[in-house]
């Protein structure tokens, strides 16, 4: 069995390269079924000249610029480092393939199951993200040559019976994460029905808790992710020749295809990526596979089976190490008082900002469209009642993240122009839009809650319908229901997570972007703990506010004792 490798990187620092003392050799226990190298089909046999391509006629979204969907919880290959910088091993040789070309490399964080669409629906120019190339995925969008290669591995408890990849059946609870190369690989090539998580590091712990039978994941996420001590091993490893890693870009979008490739070449050939692939991913090149085109010189890489030879001794003490107790682990995973000190300066000074600015703006226009939503409702004209009902049906009835992505991905694209092609605003008005609905039904019923003889009484003195409902009924209803309101506002708080489905900046990410990101960094479930606590110091003062508030309303302000010459002379004035 394969354990964990030893990493020379900062073991609370995963998204920071290990170096070459890290390197690993090619893993001899390969799944049987590997496709020949000559089935590659999909790499140019050359490139065109570096100085020929004009940046001009790229067809990205912005001149000069490529706009990068990545994400930020996969380390070493693509993830977001202590300073909220996107980096890793993918983005760093984008990175330098853009500075060949002339090219500014702006990235922005997303879920991996939606960014081939958002790069096929022109959201990005390029999709970096450790992805596979296969069939099914070519037939949404199109790849570079390749600049990595695909193991993926099977992760197991130690002792199990599962000892390779057909030993898994239809009665064990293989998990994987949603979209990967791997998910397809247990449904399509196994024939399974997996466990889908968001991502490795919440697959991981639902292993090593029992929760998972095995675990089917890249490579270099589960030797990085396993540590000294850990209850799991690497018993097989799978991979094919031609589903190569590559950058994803828009269908027939050629120029930028031969654009990259071209600048890969280049990084290949001045040694910039025998560097790169040295300081992040050091394991042994598979026989039969070279990155870039058919034509690039292969890069000069240390002997990585050597090195991993001559440290092998160091790993096998490492892997050594007494398994820790249930409670331990509970410890080290979810209450590690370091990084909760290394966590708070980056949610208060990031994610804080963010998710307030996100709840303020999608609460204030939720409680201004809300509340036309409610009056329309309430209304004797059909014509605004049934459109209200519409539309308060369908925002309630679907998901919250289906309505951030058809506005965010559906409306983007149209208005663009207008922002930048940034969709944070639009995630603001997509949570605004579903908060609507719901602040729109609770109005109503406060509203409707109002006993009718309080308009019967404004409309006997004088005031039209709509002043007895403006100045006597409304406020009356909204009092009533301000703990309801409160109550979505701190939904709303909890809801700014999902604008990241959108694909945000660094200095863009909320809470819980944060949290997970340095979750990424360090295989640690303890940042997500601290930004649960930011939101309790957030959610929990704003109830009890709001407690007081309505309290006050019902009692009114409480009566202080008279005075003994004040008492006398309302005593007097009684006639006692």
């Amino acid at each position: 069995m394969v354990g964990a490798g030893g990493a020379a990187a900062d073991d609370n620092d995963q998204c920071s390269p290990p170096g070459v003392a890290a390197a690993s050799a090619a893993p001899t226990n390969l799944a049987t079924g590997q496709r020949d190298p000559a089935s590659d089909r999909f790499t140019t046999a050359t490139t065109v000249p570096l100085d020929s391509i004009d940046i001009h006629k790229l067809g990205l979204l912005t001149p000069g610029k490529l706009s990068v969907g990545t994400l930020s919880d996969a380390p070493p290959s693509i993830c977001v480092n202590s300073k909220g910088v996107f980096t890793g091993f993918d983005n760093e040789l984008l990175k330098a393939v853009g500075a060949k070309l002339g090219l500014q490399v702006e990235f922005s964080g997303t879920e991996f199951a939606g960014l081939l669409a958002q790069v096929a629906n022109g959201r990005f120019d390029i999709g970096s993200s450790s992805i596979t190339t296969t069939d099914a995925r070519r037939q949404l969008v199109d790849f570079t040559n390749g600049y990595d290669f695909g193991y993926f591995s099977l992760v197991v408890p130690n002792g199990s019976g599962i000892k390779g990849f057909s030993d898994l059946t239809g009665g064990k609870r293989i998990g994987v994460v949603q979209g990967t190369v791997q998910d397809e690989y247990v449904v399509n090539e196994l024939h399974l029905d997996p466990v889908k998580f968001p991502d490795y590091n919440t697959a991981y712990a639902n292993l090593k808790t029992g929760q998972i039978d095995a675990w089917v994941a890249p490579s270099q996420q589960a030797i990085g992710a396993i540590k000294a001590g850990d209850p799991t091993s690497i018993v097989q490893n799978t991979f094919s020749v031609n589903n190569f890693t590559a950058w994803a870009l828009r269908k027939g979008n050629q120029p930028l295809a031969a654009a990259l490739n071209a600048g890969l070449d280049a990084v290949i050939a001045d040694g910039t990526y025998a560097k790169l692939y040295t300081d992040w991913v050091p394991r042994e090149l598979p026989p039969g596979w070279k990155p870039g085109s058919k034509a690039a010189v292969t890069p000069q890489l240390p002997d990585f089976a050597k090195i991993a030879a001559e440290h092998a001794g160091d790993h096998q003490n490492t892997g050594a190490t007494a398994p820790k107790s249930t409670l331990a682990q509970l410890k080290d995973t979810f209450f590690d008082w370091s990084l909760y000190r290394k966590a708070f300066p980056d949610l208060i000074k990031t994610g804080l900002p963010n998710t307030l600015i996100l709840a303020v703006v999608s609460g204030i226009l939720g409680t201004l469209i809300g509340m036309l939503l409610a009056v329309a409702g309430i209304s004797r004209t059909r014509w605004l009642r049934w459109p209200a009902r519409i539309y308060t049906d369908i925002f309630r009835g679907l998901p919250a993240v289906v309505i951030i992505l058809i506005i965010g991905l559906g409306v983007g694209p149209v208005v663009k122009s207008v922002t930048g092609n940034n969709p944070y605003w639009l995630g603001a008005i997509a949570l605004g839009l579903l908060a609507s609905a719901y602040i729109g039904e609770i109005f109503r019923s406060g509203i409707q809650s109002v006993e009718p003889g309080q308009l019967e009484a404004a409309r006997a003195i004088g005031f039209g319908y709509q002043q007895a409902m403006t100045l006597v009924v409304i406020p009356q209803g909204v009092r009533r229901v301000l703990p309801a309101l409160m109550n979505q506002f701190i939904a709303l708080i909890k809801d700014s997570s999902l604008i990241y489905f959108l694909g945000l900046l660094a200095s863009q990410r909320e809470l819980f972007a944060v949290g997970r990101d340095l979750n990424a960094q360090t295989g640690n479930l303890s940042p997500l703990v601290a930004a649960g606590l930011v939101y309790l110091l957030l959610t929990v003062p704003l109830t009890h506010l709001v407690n007081y508030i309505d309290n006050r309303m019902r009692t009114g302000r409480p009566q202080a004792a008279a005075e003994p010459v004040e008492a006398a002379a309302i005593t007097e004035g009684r006639g006692a």
